[in-house]
């Protein structure tokens, strides 16, 4: 008897199942299964062995199936991506080097929130390729908010930097002008 996975309506991964536990878990007739051997993904009610499912007949695995020796895949065959609609955008060297570089150049440990858009953007593509494209999206979306938080950060650091080292100039050339005036 084969063991199957099938793709639940939200678009993930579920199993194994025996053909009569997938009866339990209210499996539909254009429910995405798969079990070891197949290709690629079938409907269900494409595969011989759940038509049952649909037709309220029952099956005696033993006598109908007797050459299985394997009970249940180790691993199922990956789910192949939407490829209608490109895969969102990872931000992932985006987000890389707005949290690297200020830290290096500035020492601005609040840069350092921009570890939080390098994980959003590592989860893009993994999404995606499992077919989930809504989480694919989302994912890119919170890596893009994250990564722009940490760029102002950065920008907003610089700044402070850059007036703090005018200040200094002008307070020094004040302080060179006050000893001209104190000397003559």
């Amino acid at each position: 008897m084969n063991r199957y996975f099938y793709i639940d309506t939200e678009g993930k991964q579920k199993g194994t199942f025996s053909p009569d536990e997938l009866g339990k878990e209210h499996v539909k007739r254009d429910t995405l299964v798969w079990t070891q051997g197949m290709e690629q993904w079938k409907r269900a009610d494409e595969v011989e062995e759940l038509r049952f499912l649909f037709t309220g007949g029952s099956v005696d695995y033993r006598t109908a199936y007797p050459d299985q020796s394997v009970p249940y895949p180790q691993y199922a065959a990956p789910y192949t991506a939407d490829t209608s609609r490109p895969m969102p955008k990872t931000w992932l060297v985006e987000s890389i080097l707005v949290t690297i570089l200020p830290f290096v150049f500035c020492s601005s440990f609040l840069s350092l929130l921009g570890i939080i858009g390098i994980v959003y953007a590592a989860q893009v593509e993994s999404f995606y390729n499992r077919g989930d494209y809504t989480a694919a999206a989302e994912s890119s979306r919170s890596a893009g908010k994250w990564t722009k938080i940490a760029l102002w950060i950065a920008i907003g650091w610089v700044l402070l930097i850059a007036i703090a080292i005018t200040l200094f100039i002008v307070f020094v050339g004040s302080l060179a002008g006050l000893e001209e005036l104190i000397t003559t």
